[in-house]
């Protein structure tokens, strides 16, 4: 098979190219917009892509699957996969097949509103959300961040009302949410669906910045439990990463990223592998036995360096 990765210049594209070298494949390409980036000590081929917003986007990437006859690609950045998420029937780029998770759950994961909507809608435990427009009182802290989007950049603890109204007059459109405290741990969890087969692991992390740089397997029923049921009522096909927290023992679903994470090359290595089974399934091929890595198994973030000496 020969497969390309797009935003191949991010740390979830790299860590997909990694995972694909584990596998081996005929040929692994990646894609980015800049070339600032350690891709090609990773990938066969780094090429230049255009952007999603430019109109030439999907021209470009057709000509690059036709030329090197790529047989999958899997987008690793959001943007891109929203993109694509709004052009119809889009499970092909040319001849090669678009790995991505469902169309539900893309819908639902890729808006915090819609997110604590589909959670309500399934009597499942959420947070409590509003559009901070609609509110007039809050209880401090609360929780105030773009429906769409990860990451902390987007996201403001509201400890008073001069925070809370400031941030409304800034940010209408932003929703405001109940504030769960870590006390018990935050919690990176994946669930993966092919079929009528679901997996799942849990890992309880800790952050720096917006990455996880430690973390610990554990069993929870109740956590493992909630992440079969969303995955049943995604309709999933595929991977999500949901991050949630514990109040009174209770697992409450902050964030659903319907796309492959940070931990993704973490998970590959404790032997959850869900990029690989989800290339699997993508080619129809029987899926590998999983065995559930042990609790207390735990991961680490470390740095990679990378020279290029010149050659003149």
């Amino acid at each position: 098979m020969k497969v390309l990765i797009t935003g191949c210049g991010g740390d979830i594209g790299q860590s997909i190219g990694k995972i694909f070298k584990d596998i081996g494949v005929e040929l692994l390409v990646g894609t980015d917009m800049n070339s600032e980036h350690p891709a090609k000590f990773i990938f066969d081929k780094v090429i230049p892509l255009l952007g999603c917003t430019d109109e030439a986007y999907i021209p470009n990437l057709e000509k690059i699957v036709k030329e090197l006859s790529i047989d999958l690609v899997i987008p690793s950045s959001e943007p891109e996969m929203k993109f694509l998420l709004g052009i119809d029937n889009m499970d092909f780029v040319g001849n090669a097949r678009i790995i991505m998770p469902s169309l539900d759950a893309m819908k639902i994961g890729f808006d915090k509103l819609e997110t604590v909507n589909f959670l309500k809608a399934n009597q499942l435990p959420y947070p409590k959300t509003e559009i901070v427009s609609s509110c007039e009182t809050i209880r401090y802290p609360s929780i105030l961040k773009s429906r769409s989007g990860s990451g902390s950049k987007t996201i403001h603890v509201v400890n008073d009302e001069t925070d809370f109204k400031y941030l409304k007059q800034k940010y209408p459109n932003f929703i405001v949410q109940e504030y769960i405290d870590g006390e018990a741990g935050e919690f990176t969890c994946c669930a993966f669906k092919h079929r009528e087969i679901i997996r799942t692991i849990i890992i309880k992390r800790k952050l720096k910045g917006e990455y996880t740089v430690y973390g610990e397997v554990v069993e929870n029923d109740s956590i493992d439990n909630l992440l079969i049921e969303m995955a049943n009522q995604l309709n999933l096909v595929g991977s999500i990463n949901v991050q949630l927290r514990l109040k009174e023992g209770i697992p409450y679903v902050f964030e659903i990223n319907p796309r492959f994470s940070s931990t993704v090359y973490f998970r590959h290595m404790l032997g959850f592998r869900d990029m690989h089974w989800s290339y699997q399934g993508a080619i129809d091929v029987p899926l590998d036995d999983y065995m559930r890595p042990r609790a207390g198994s735990k991961i680490y973030k470390g740095y990679q360096e990378y020279v290029e000496l010149s050659s003149s």
